[in-house]
């Protein structure tokens, strides 16, 4: 079937026109408004399937529906339809022209691979999660060794980061890790981490320059940061390069750093092993130090070879009393035994869960009512810590040495825990 107009053809057809469509559209221009039986016939389409193409070109504003009865679709005009095409694709080219800078800018920061092509073979990496995915990606290739160069702040976003876990399934497949770092109180635990599948070792002097090298493959410089020149921890910039110059400077640099610096098992032992040593225990956050007590207690199993042993708990409970009472010193007042007491029951009224009362001045007998802690579940707290709290309050006021009785649990449902005090 030979088609008039041929280059409207061509231009209906590049716009996303089906063929059957555009002769639906030609035989409309050519015959004036149609049926679309009509139409189907003129232009030698299924009659069937014109019904649809017809009600597309309709949506697309291609073809107008006329009258009711039968329904006639009269075609938009050659030029009006050229027009609309220049308008629109004047539109595209204002917001292409608009968002240029947007888009490469975008490219630019997803950019995880280095241009082959480029002589100088680098790629500069901007914002923290860009780079944070390009070192997992590098560090998953890695064959034969990694060294990072890294300050005291950095190692926790090495964890944050997920690039601990790429480090540690590099260790795994038999690649050698080496990390120099500073190692301080604040950054222990992610120290301790990341020893458990590195060499690491803590530096003589401050680490200027963040950097992981991946084999003798490439390196990767931080030139920024929220420490250096970007005001927070997103405005990160960093230099990715496989030019053997530029990665042999990166182990240089590692190497200076690593040769004087000393192993983390003896840094370890220096930070944890002061002259006095104490877990600050604060309310809502209980369960900080008893973390460090946990790792202390597995550090003690794994050097000693044991697996399993018993903590004696009224012992424990004695040395938490014994610091409570010592705290609870501080608050009170006093020169006599008597004074002290009197003291100690405002402190009771005011901060603590019961009363204390005097009973007897001599010998010192005091009364603690309305405690729920002495309990059928924990007797303890009232058989053990309760009396270690008292005499470590007489003692720290009055320098005496001094016993406290332990209270009958059974009575104190009814009569609260008694405590008697005397001098040693």
């Amino acid at each position: 079937m030979s088609r008039s107009g041929s280059g409207l053809f061509d231009l209906l057809t590049e716009h996303g026109v089906p063929a059957k469509g555009a002769r639906l559209y030609l035989a409309a221009c050519r015959s004036g408004a149609q049926t679309a039986s009509e139409l189907a016939r003129l232009s030698a389409v299924n009659r069937v399937e014109a019904y649809r193409i017809i009600k597309q070109l309709a949506a697309d504003g291609l073809l107008t529906a006329t009258g009711s009865r039968p329904q006639r679709f009269a075609a938009l005009s050659p030029d009006a339809l050229v027009d609309k095409w220049i308008h629109r694709a004047s539109d595209r080219l204002h917001r292409l022209e608009q968002d240029r800078e947007k888009v490469l800018a975008e490219w630019e920061e997803g950019r995880t691979e280095v241009d082959e092509r480029d002589p100088r073979r680098f790629a500069v990496l901007e914002g923290r999660e860009t780079i944070r995915r390009f070192l997992r990606k590098r560090i998953g290739t890695a064959e034969r060794q990694i060294l990072v160069s890294a300050n005291g702040p950095w190692l926790s976003g090495l964890i944050d980061g997920g690039i601990d876990r790429s480090l540690k399934d590099a260790s795994a497949r038999g690649v050698k890790v080496r990390v120099v770092t500073e190692v301080y109180l604040p950054n222990l635990p992610e120290a301790k981490h990341l020893s458990g599948f590195s060499e690491l070792r803590h530096a003589n002097g401050p680490i200027g320059n963040r950097a992981v090298v991946v084999d003798r493959t490439g390196a990767l410089v931080y030139v920024s940061g929220e420490e250096g020149l970007g005001r927070t921890g997103e405005e990160q910039v960093a230099l990715w390069s496989s030019s053997p110059s530029f990665v042999q400077l990166a182990r240089d640099y590692h190497r200076r750093l690593w040769a004087p610096a000393n192993r983390a098992e003896s840094r370890f032992v220096e930070l944890e092993s002061p002259p006095t040593a104490t877990l600050p225990v604060v309310a809502g956050r209980e369960s900080v130090p008893f973390q460090r007590l946990k790792e202390v207690a597995k550090l003690g199993m794994r050097a000693s070879g044991v697996r399993e042993f018993r903590l004696h708990l009224p012992e424990l409970i004695d040395v938490i009393a014994l610091q409570l009472g010592r705290e609870i010193a501080k608050e009170v007042e006093g020169r006599t035994p008597e004074e002290v007491a009197r003291s100690l029951g405002r402190y009771y009224a005011t901060h603590t869960m019961g009363q204390l009362g005097i009973v007897k001045e001599r010998p010192l007998t005091l009364q603690v009512t309305g405690c729920f802690a002495c309990t059928q579940d924990s007797p303890e707290i009232g058989r053990v810590m309760c009396p270690q709290l008292l005499k470590a309050v007489l003692e720290t006021r009055l320098g005496q040495q001094w016993v406290v009785s332990k209270p009958d649990p059974t009575k104190h449902a009814a009569r609260g825990c008694v405590f008697t005090a005397t001098v040693a």
